[in-house]
């Protein structure tokens, strides 16, 4: 038995390697039973590469991503705390890696530690097809989430507090409520300049969890429209031609976290594992020729 076991977490974590280093892997959901890698990846008609980290350097990219620093509970009331510490994010076999932690045995607020990664200040962009590769991580009171803030937020330097920045989340999975949906939404100031948003759009697997493969998250966005695709699959779209619209029109940069707990997240509990791991392969932004 103590053999079998061995060789099981052999084969593992030969998946792994495989999974980021080779940048492919054989899916085992339903609806994707085919192998697909990132050689293969094509973001459609007359979209150029604009930017890109595939993550293969030993370290994360200084000079691309901030690790911020936040106590718990300063947004929706969530118990990690954000910290810098390379236990959080680092990179490994081609990945970025966001760990979150239960550092104790006791539940709620300021238990647990984790990530939030992001590139302001230091890469922002208007229009374009975002696209990452990502394994998401699963279980009650777990909230990863890939989106992105207009460059002008205040809590990142700049002079206008949210949402009158906007914020597009590309994707959100709420473990709590199921590990086989992500949601897409956007957020802003409408015309009497109070909070709206777009309202929830979902996406289900067919078959399995998002923990158990990487998918490729998508989000087409121009003057017009912000239109969101998993594995190649639109789901979801939103107009922004009105005036109230007007966040979408400027600069944003993107974000990569791992919430636990809060106001949106539910608890975790004994039946969530700890720790928890989003594994990012690639993040990509593409301009239309």
């Amino acid at each position: 038995m103590k053999k079998l076991k061995i060789l099981l977490t052999l084969s593992i974590i030969s998946l792994i390697l495989f999974s980021c280093n080779n940048k492919e892997i054989e899916t085992t959901t339903d609806n994707q039973k085919e192998m697909t890698s990132i050689s293969n990846y094509n973001p459609g008609d007359n979209w150029t590469l604009a930017w890109s980290d595939e993550f293969d350097g030993e370290e994360i990219n200084a000079d691309i991503w901030n690790y911020q620093v936040e106590e718990a509970g300063r947004f929706n009331e969530e118990w990690q705390r954000y910290t810098n510490s390379k236990e959080n994010a680092y990179v490994e076999n081609s990945c970025l890696v966001i760990k979150a932690i239960h550092e104790s045995d006791k539940y709620g607020i300021n238990q647990y530690t984790s990530a939030r990664m992001n590139t302001a200040n230091k890469y922002a962009f208007k229009y374009g097809k975002i696209a990452a590769r990502v394994k998401l991580p699963e279980g009650k009171g777990i909230w990863p989430a890939f989106w992105m803030l207009g460059n002008n937020i205040d809590e990142n330097g700049g002079d206008t507090p949210w949402p009158q920045t906007g914020e597009i989340d590309i994707f959100e999975l709420y473990g709590t409520k199921n590990d086989s949906i992500v949601e897409a939404n956007a957020h802003y100031a409408d015309s009497s300049d109070s909070h709206s948003m777009m309202g929830a759009a979902s996406y289900k697997l067919k078959g399995g969890k998002f923990s158990d493969d990487f998918h490729v998250f998508e989000l087409e966005w121009n003057e017009e429209s912000l239109k969101w695709l998993v594995d190649g699959e639109e789901y979801a779209s939103m107009s922004i031609l009105e005036e109230e619209f007007s966040e979408f029109q400027k600069a944003f940069f993107i974000l990569f976290n791992i919430a636990v707990g809060g106001t949106h997240a539910g608890r975790p509990d004994d039946t969530t594992v700890f720790p928890q791991y989003m594994h990012i392969d690639w993040v990509r932004v593409y301009e239309k020729m």
